[in-house]
């Protein structure tokens, strides 16, 4: 007999949450908000002069400015702006001056590539 699942709900409370270094980059820090479906939620947090190395995005990728200022392939993101990213883009430049704070939502496959 087999059994199937029903979808859930998980809820995370960010405040208690600690910042995790990336594995990828210095300056960079991450909090893993809740992963479904092949997603994942994260906020990220960009210290001052921070760069991400170049990555190829292997599924859709979200970016939303909470917090600072940051550029990503030589577009200006402040707070309250807005990035989407399709399949197949590259991030060739994606770093901030002033340091920053933005939720991520992206493919699980990314984390996996870069």
């Amino acid at each position: 007999m087999s059994t199937t699942l029903s979808p859930a709900f998980k809820f995370f409370d960010s405040a208690i949450m600690p910042w995790q270094p990336s594995r990828h980059a210095d300056g960079v820090y991450i909090k893993k908000l809740g992963k479904a479906d092949g997603n994942a939620m994260e906020l990220v947090r960009f210290d001052s002069g921070a760069h991400f190395p170049i990555h190829q995005h292997l599924g859709p990728e979200f970016v939303y400015l909470l917090e600072g200022e940051a550029v990503q392939n030589g577009h200006r993101l402040t707070a309250g702006c807005a990035a989407v990213a399709d399949k197949g883009t590259v991030d060739a430049d994606f770093h901030s001056r002033s340091g920053c704070i933005f939720l991520l939502v992206h493919n699980l496959a990314d984390t996996e590539s870069h």
